[in-house]
C-alpha cells in the first residue's frame, strides 16, 4: 500500500514543471488539519485513531494501520482523497477541500481534536494529535493574530463535572521578538522575559488532557498591537520599530493526574466545570473569576 501512494505521488511529482512547485499555504495546511480531525471525530469506524499528518509532495495526508487507510488533500488539485481499507488500492476523489470545509462548518461539525478546544484558534494555527501528543504549528509562517497568548490549546468547558483533576507544567523553551528594539537607555526590556516555566491544575479536566503532552512551534504578527502598547515610547525614541513585529515561540507541556489541585504548586488553578479561576498570591490561592456570582 505504501509502495502504491510512492508511486502515485512520484507521478504526479513528475507531471510539475521545475520551479513551479506550488507552496502550501497556511490556510490550506490548517484546512487539512480540520478536514482530517473532523473525519476522525465522525467516522472512527475507518479513522479510528489519533494520526498526526504528514506531507509527502503533493499530498498532505494521514495513515491508519488499524484499517490499513490513508486520507488526505492532493495539494496539485485540492483534492480530497481516501485509499486503502474499503477505497481500494486507488485513489477515491470526496470533494474538493473548500467543498469539504464549508460542509463541516455548515452542519456544525467538529474540526477539532478532543483535548483541545480550537474554536477560537486564529486562522494559520494547524492542530494534529498522535496518541497522546498534540502538535501545534503555524508551518513558518507568522500569523496575524488578536490577543497575545502562548496558550492555543485551551481546556474545553465541560457540561458535567468529570472528577478529573490534571497538573499542567508549561516550559517555554525559545522566544524571539523581531522588529522591534529598545534603547540601552531605557531601564529594561518590557519583552526580556518570556521564558521559563508555568504550572497550572485543571478540575474537572477531561480526560482527554490526563497524560497529555503539548508541543507548539508558532509565529505571531503583533505588529498593530505593539506599536499600539508602546507608541509612546516609540515616540520618545526608546523603542524602535522596523514592522513587522514578530513574537516566534517554542514550548512544551506536560500534564498528569493529581488528587487535589488546592494540594500543588500550581500559579493557577480552573474548574472546566464551573468555569471558577484562583490564582496563587502569598502562598494562598485566592479566587479571582466565578462566573455564577
Amino acid at each position: 500500500m505504501k509502495h502504491r501512494l510512492k508511486q502515485l505521488i512520484s507521478s504526479a511529482c513528475a507531471l510539475i514543471l521545475v520551479g513551479n512547485i506550488q507552496i502550501v499555504s497556511a490556510d490550506l495546511a490548517t484546512d487539512t488539519e480540520t478536514l482530517l480531525n473532523w473525519a476522525e471525530n465522525t467516522y472512527p469506524q475507518f479513522f479510528p485513531s489519533r494520526r498526526a499528518t504528514q506531507s509527502l509532495e503533493p499530498w498532505l495526508y494521514r495513515y491508519y494501520p488499524e484499517t490499513n487507510t490513508y486520507a488526505g488533500v492532493n495539494k496539485d488539485d485540492n483534492g480530497v482523497y481516501v485509499m486503502g481499507g474499503s477505497w481500494g488500492d486507488s485513489p477515491t476523489y470526496i470533494d474538493n477541500l473548500p467543498g469539504m470545509i464549508s460542509l463541516i462548518n455548515n452542519s456544525g461539525g467538529n474540526g477539532s481534536i478532543p483535548a483541545c478546544n480550537t474554536a477560537n484558534a486564529p486562522t494559520g494555527f494547524s492542530y494534529s494529535q498522535s496518541g497522546n501528543v498534540v502538535t501545534i504549528t503555524t508551518n513558518g509562517q507568522c500569523i496575524k493574530v488578536p490577543n497575545m497568548t502562548t496558550n492555543f490549546c485551551e481546556t474545553p468547558a465541560q457540561p458535567t463535572q468529570t472528577g478529573i483533576s490534571v497538573f499542567t507544567t508549561s516550559e517555554v523553551t525559545s522566544a524571539e521578538w523581531r522588529g522591534i528594539t529598545f534603547s540601552s537607555s531605557f531601564p529594561t526590556d518590557p519583552l526580556a522575559s518570556m521564558t521559563g516555566t508555568f504550572k497550572q491544575c485543571t478540575i474537572n479536566a477531561p480526560a482527554e488532557q490526563t497524560n497529555l503532552v503539548v508541543n507548539s512551534d508558532t509565529c505571531m504578527d503583533m505588529t498593530e498591537q505593539m506599536e499600539a502598547s508602546f507608541a509612546s515610547l516609540i515616540e520618545q525614541g526608546y523603542a524602535t520599530v522596523t514592522p513587522p513585529i514578530t513574537f516566534a515561540s517554542k514550548s512544551t507541556y506536560s500534564s498528569q493526574a493529581v488528587a487535589d489541585c488546592f494540594a500543588t504548586d500550581a500559579d493557577s488553578i480552573y474548574d472546566a466545570f464551573t468555569q471558577q479561576v484562583w490564582i496563587k498570591q502569598n502562598g494562598q490561592f485566592v479566587e479571582i473569576s466565578n462566573p455564577n456570582q
